[in-house]
């Protein structure tokens, strides 16, 4: 074998054979026995033999590292699969195939990608994770997280990833409720402060730091909302106070503005207390409109007023004692102003009765008034139409009395068209006294008091006024038969005599004119009636003269005096004269 290595020419470089060849040599020319040669060859075998184990060996341990390098290959490339989620790998086999190198160069890439897979993936893990856990201590009042959290390698599935995402979005809409929240409530504070004028920064500063516009991130935890919401609550309930309270002081100026009355100049000054007097809590939205500055300056407003108002007592009662006296008045009843003035005096003077509660007093006596001049409006407006239809038939009276009337005299034609109408309206005198009879008797059962116009019973001046009205319609019959026989009694003077002129025409005349002095001769009523009959003892002129002036409440139908049986039977023999002429 080593002569054919040594003769091997394919040989270039030493092998063993040329080095047993060489050895030999050497052996020949020393001279070595066989015995010698033998015992080096089998020297030689034996250290190639070594040689040969000792590669063996390392060959073998190789081949064990190799081994256990793709086993932990694969149980690495296990782990990372199923930490990922991954049942296996695209593109490598699930049996193994090719020496135990080529298997490793095959696996080799496969990990370095799932190792990048895994790092990417580690770090979205912690990117969400770290999210969570800045949003829960956000909710949970804790702004200040500064630890990573701790990734679990073991399960890095895109499933638990996505579960992960699904409660990342629903702590961000969590978050993003609760931070509109917090905003609506510190809008709703700024709006509330601005109204009180209150500082805003320091109100939400004191509910939490954070909710100061300087600051990055504000915080939206529960404890944060509870405190916002109550401070909202205060602040409102502190708005509805201001605002009650200024109402009320805005109601006593305009009290105190209208006793005295206060120029508008003055009260110009306070537009920003009154202008908010019938306003509802959320109406009122102007900054510094409920400030406690302008509480207290309408405060120390109502105080000087008060003093003024107490300096000026006697006057205020006076003036409400004059409105109350005007109230009487339109209603035509009859009071006792001196005696009234002469009380509010004493009362004043002796002060033994509040300011505030005399001018109470008087305040539910007007108000009293007014209800007892609105239950006597109806009756007192038939009233006046029955006085004006009195007027009406008076002038008609003397209208008919004017021999002239029908003359082509300026105004004439007006005068006629005012006959006419008057004329209609004397029909419906009957039935207008009928209906305020029914009325005025209605009313006084109802109350249990009689109904007295300036101090004269209605129904009294209605009696009246129907039996002169009688009277005077006999007394126009007896007139007409008495004309009737004059005028018969003048046909046969004549019829006898022949005719010549009457000297008495000329004292019809007078008479006639004395008649429309006195005002009652033709029977019409007067403003003022006479109720002699009715009442005991005569009224004073200055009452009489009162209750004669229309403007100051009239007391019966126009242009009426009581009518004596003497004047009377004067006023028919002026007639009889004047109609006797022929």
């Amino acid at each position: 074998m080593a002569v054919t290595d040594a003769q091997n020419p394919l040989l270039g470089e030493t092998t063993c054979g040329t080095l047993l060849q060489k050895l030999q040599e050497i052996w020949d020319e020393v001279g070595e026995s066989d015995e010698d040669r033998d015992k080096m060859l089998i020297q030689i075998e034996q250290e190639c033999l070594d040689v040969y184990k000792k590669k063996v060996e390392q060959a073998t341990k190789s081949r064990a590292q190799l081994l256990e390098a793709l086993s932990d290959a694969r149980i690495e490339l296990a782990r990372l699969l199923s930490a990922l989620g991954e049942k296996c790998f695209a593109g490598f086999p699930e049996k193994a195939s090719g020496t135990i190198k080529e298997q490793l160069a095959a696996i080799a890439p496969i990990l370095e990608q799932l190792w990048e897979q895994k790092a990417e993936r580690v770090k979205e893990f912690s990117d969400v994770q770290t999210q969570i856990q800045k949003i829960c201590g956000e909710i949970a009042g804790n702004l200040n997280i500064n630890d990573n959290p701790t990734v679990d390698d073991a399960d890095l599935s895109l499933k638990k990833l996505d579960e992960y995402h699904a409660q990342l979005q629903e702590l961000q809409k969590e978050k993003s409720d609760r931070l509109h929240k917090v905003l609506e409530f510190v809008s709703c504070v700024h709006d509330l402060c601005a109204v009180l004028g209150m500082d805003f920064f320091s109100t939400v500063t004191d509910v939490h730091p954070s909710l100061n516009d300087s600051t990055g991130m504000q915080s939206i935890s529960n404890d944060t909302l509870a405190r916002l919401a109550k401070t909202v609550l205060a602040l409102k309930e502190e708005k509805k106070q201001r605002l009650h309270k200024l109402q009320e002081l805005a109601n006593q100026l305009m009290d105190l503005w209208n006793l005295m009355d206060t120029p508008m100049e003055e009260r110009k000054l306070f537009d920003h207390v009154t202008r908010n007097m019938l306003a509802s809590v959320d109406e009122v939205t102007v900054p510094k409109a409920l400030a406690l500055d302008l509480i207290e300056q309408a405060e120390v407003e109502v105080e000087r007023l008060d003093l003024l108002k107490a300096s000026r007592m006697k006057e205020i009662a006076f003036k409400k004692q004059a409105e109350l006296e005007e109230i009487y008045a339109h209603a035509h009843v009859e009071i006792a102003p001196d005696v009234a003035r002469e009380k509010i005096m004493a009362l004043i003077d002796s002060g033994n009765v509040e300011p505030a509660e005399l001018l109470a007093d008087m305040d539910n006596q007007i108000s009293r008034a007014k209800e007892e001049g609105l239950s006597r409006k109806e009756i007192l407006d038939k009233v006046e139409k029955w006085m004006s239809a009195c007027e009406e038939e008076s002038w008609l009276e003397d209208y008919n009395r004017d021999e002239n009337r029908y003359n082509a005299s300026r105004g004439a034609h007006l005068n006629l068209k005012r006959a006419e109408k008057a004329r209609i309206l004397v029909n419906k005198i009957p039935a207008l006294v009928d209906t305020l009879v029914a009325k005025t008797r209605a009313w006084e059962e109802d109350r249990g008091i009689q109904f007295a116009y300036d101090g004269v019973p209605l129904l009294a001046m209605l009696d009246e006024y129907a039996m002169l009205r009688q009277e005077r319609e006999e007394e126009k019959q007896r007139m007409r038969d008495q004309k009737k026989f004059h005028e018969q009694q003048s046909t046969e003077q004549e019829a006898s005599f022949g005719s010549r002129p009457s000297p008495a025409r000329q004292v019809s005349t007078k008479k006639v004119a004395g008649s429309r002095a006195n005002g009652g001769a033709n029977g019409t009523p007067s403003r003022r009636l006479s109720l002699n009959a009715h009442q005991n003892g005569s009224r004073s002129a200055t009452k009489d003269g009162r209750r004669d002036n229309r403007l100051s409440g009239p007391a019966g139908p126009v242009n009426y005096v009581s009518i004596s049986k003497d004047d009377a039977a004067s006023h028919v023999s002026g007639t009889d004269t004047a109609t006797a002429s022929p």
